[in-house]
C-alpha cells in the first residue's frame, strides 16, 4: 500500500495541470513546512534564522516545467537576484540549482550560457553553486556539464550523486580527478531497476559505500540524509579514519527532522538545510510526500483545518 501511495505521489509531481493550479493557489494544505515562502525575502529570513541556531543553508528557487529560451532565462536571474540578496542580508548560505530550470531540455548551449551568468556572480562573491542531481534521463548531460564548469570555474560548483543508481560508484571514481565537492543522497525519482537498484537495503548499502569512498579521496563530503544510521555511522567512520570535521558537513531538507539539525549543529557538526522557496513549488511538495507518506497524513490534517 505504501509503495503504490509512493509511485501514485512521484506519477502526480509531474502533472502539470496540478502545477498550474499549485501557482495558482499559493502555499497550502501543507507545503508551507517544507517550502520557505514563495519570495526571496521569505527565504532569506528562514536563513537567518537558522543561522542564528548554528545551521547555514543552500536556497533553492524551485523550478520545474521550463519549456522556452524566456523562462530559462528568467530562472537564470532569479538565481542571481539570489545570490545578490544572500550577499547582501550577509547570511551563511549558498545557492542550488537544477539544469532543466536554466533550459537544459531547450539547449545545452543556453543552459550553459545561463550556468557561467550563475557561476560568475557566485564567483564574484565567493559563494558556491550545487548543482542538483534530476532524474536518470538528465544524468549524463549533467555530469558532463558539471565537468565542463569545473574546469571552468573550480571550486565554486559542485554536484549531486545519487545512490540508488548502479552507475554512480564507476561516477564517483570519474570524478575524483576533479577532487570535488559532492552531496550525496540516496535519491528521490521513480527509475527503472535497469538503472536503479529497486531494494532499499541496496540503496542504503551502497549509499554508505559511496560516502566512505568519497570521505577517504580526501574530497569534501556533504552527507544528505535523515537516517540516523547513516548519521551514526559517518560519525563512527570519521574518528576511525582521523576525518576532520571540516571535510563534510550533514544535509537535510527544510522542515524535516529539525530537531536532529539541531543537536547535530551542538555537536559541533557543519549541519545545512536545504531551504527552497517560491510558486513553483508543486513538483518539490510532491516528492517530499513520495518520499514519506506519513506526511500525507500531516497534509490532510492542514486542508481539514482550512
Amino acid at each position: 500500500m505504501e509503495q503504490l501511495m509512493r509511485n501514485t505521489l512521484l506519477f502526480l509531481s509531474k502533472n502539470r495541470t496540478a502545477n498550474r493550479a499549485a501557482k495558482k493557489y499559493g502555499l497550502r494544505f501543507g507545503a508551507s513546512r517544507f517550502v520557505a515562502g514563495e519570495t526571496i525575502d521569505s527565504a532569506i529570513a528562514v536563513v537567518r534564522e537558522l543561522n542564528a541556531q548554528g545551521i547555514v543553508a543552500t536556497l533553492d528557487h524551485l523550478g520545474e516545467f521550463v519549456f522556452s529560451r524566456e523562462e530559462a532565462i528568467e530562472s537564470a536571474d532569479y538565481c542571481i537576484r539570489t545570490l545578490d540578496a544572500i550577499h547582501r542580508a550577509g547570511v551563511r548560505s549558498n545557492l542550488s540549482l537544477k539544469l532543466t530550470q536554466l533550459g537544459l531540455d531547450i539547449s545545452k548551449e543556453l543552459c550553459m550560457d545561463n550556468m557561467r551568468r550563475i557561476l560568475d556572480r557566485a564567483k564574484q562573491y565567493d559563494n558556491f553553486v550545487r548543482i542538483d542531481m534530476e532524474d536518470y534521463a538528465h544524468n549524463e548531460v549533467t555530469i558532463e556539464i558539471f565537468k565542463e564548469l569545473r574546469r571552468e570555474y573550480g571550486a565554486t560548483v559542485g554536484l549531486v550523486i545519487q545512490a540508488y543508481l548502479y552507475k554512480s560508484e564507476a561516477d564517483l571514481d570519474d570524478l575524483d580527478q576533479f577532487k570535488p565537492n559532492l552531496r550525496l543522497v540516496k535519491g528521490a525519482y521513480k527509475e527503472s531497476p535497469e538503472v536503479a537498484f529497486p531494494n532499499k537495503e541496496d540503496v542504503d548499502r551502497n549509499f554508505i559505500k559511496l560516502i566512505e569512498k568519497h570521505l577517504l579521496y580526501g574530497n569534501y563530503a556533504a552527507i544528505a540524509t535523515h537516517d540516523e544510521k547513516v548519521i551514526e555511522h559517518v560519525k563512527r567512520f570519521v574518528k576511525q579514519h582521523n576525518i576532520p570535521n571540516s571535510q563534510f558537513e550533514f544535509q537535510m531538507l527544510y522542515g524535516i527532522r529539525v530537531q536532529l539539525q539541531q543537536q547535530l549543529a551542538n555537536e559541533g557538526y557543519t549541519m545545512r538545510v536545504y531551504v527552497p522557496y517560491g510558486n513553483d513549488w508543486y513538483g518539490y511538495f510532491m516528492r517530499r510526500l513520495a518520499e514519506r507518506p506519513a506526511n500525507v497524513a500531516f497534509v490532510l490534517k492542514s486542508m481539514l483545518k482550512k
